[in-house]
């Protein structure tokens, strides 16, 4: 491991065993301590047990899958916030889909550059360690719909909504100007705050999952044909 301060613990739920090395020693070289866990029981026993900083999970394990993985641990109050980074053999579209609306934080589809994907677990965690305020209001509302960036609380006709890290900073970017159009680039910035590794087509899966979420009051998110999404005013 590199001399200095602890940079975080990161759990790899992942049953390759040559993946699970390769990971394992190049996290360590960058400072991170690293737990593992070769099934998806013994990866929510783990968090639980361990507490770690992040999560790299795999879609395909034997019996729970990184999908009902992702899924138990947004479902908990103590792990909702935790970031999540997901692997998948898979080419399908679907797989990265789903596991997005879930609340995985990221992915990347095998076979990956180590160095990449420790790049991206520094990225994730930086933005975990910062606040989604900045400049401007910390409490917004737009027609039911009610922002407090300052709590990381949203309501809806006095409901409160629970939202992933990602679908929070999304909306609390829209709310932040009602009725200016932004481009699907420009929410990729609010989503990963300027650290980007998702594409642009991802921003339609995580608006996609807000409106859902948000029932009635997901009619303010408007899309712009050909340009992006905006607030309506």
């Amino acid at each position: 491991m590199s001399e200095g301060k602890l940079k975080g613990t990161v759990l790899l739920i992942e049953d390759d065993r040559d993946i699970v090395e390769v990971l394992r020693y190049n996290l360590a070289k960058e400072g991170f301590r690293v737990l593992e866990a070769r099934d998806g029981e013994r990866g929510i026993e783990t968090v639980v047990r361990n507490r770690p900083d992040l999560v790299v999970l795999d879609l395909m394990l034997p019996g729970k899958d990184g999908l009902e993985v992702c899924r138990r641990l947004r479902g908990q109050e103590d792990t909702r916030d935790l970031p999540i980074l997901m692997l998948t053999a898979k080419s399908e579209e679907a797989d990265v889909v789903v596991g997005l609306e879930l609340g995985a934080d990221d992915y990347m589809t095998k076979p990956f550059s180590p160095r990449e994907l420790t790049a991206r677990v520094r990225a994730l965690l930086r933005r975990a360690g910062r606040t989604v305020h900045e400049p401007g209001e910390a409490r917004l509302e737009v027609h039911d719909l009610v922002l407090d960036a300052t709590r990381h609380e949203v309501f809806t006709a006095g409901e409160p909504v629970q939202l992933t890290r990602s679908e929070f900073r999304l909306l609390w970017g829209l709310m932040q100007r009602p009725g200016r159009v932004f481009a699907r680039d420009e929410l990729v910035e609010k989503i990963t705050a300027g650290e980007s590794f998702i594409v642009d087509r991802n921003v339609d899966v995580h608006v996609s999952s807000l409106r859902k979420k948000l029932g009635d009051s997901g009619k303010v998110i408007v899309t712009v044909r050909g340009v992006g999404y905006k607030c309506a005013d």
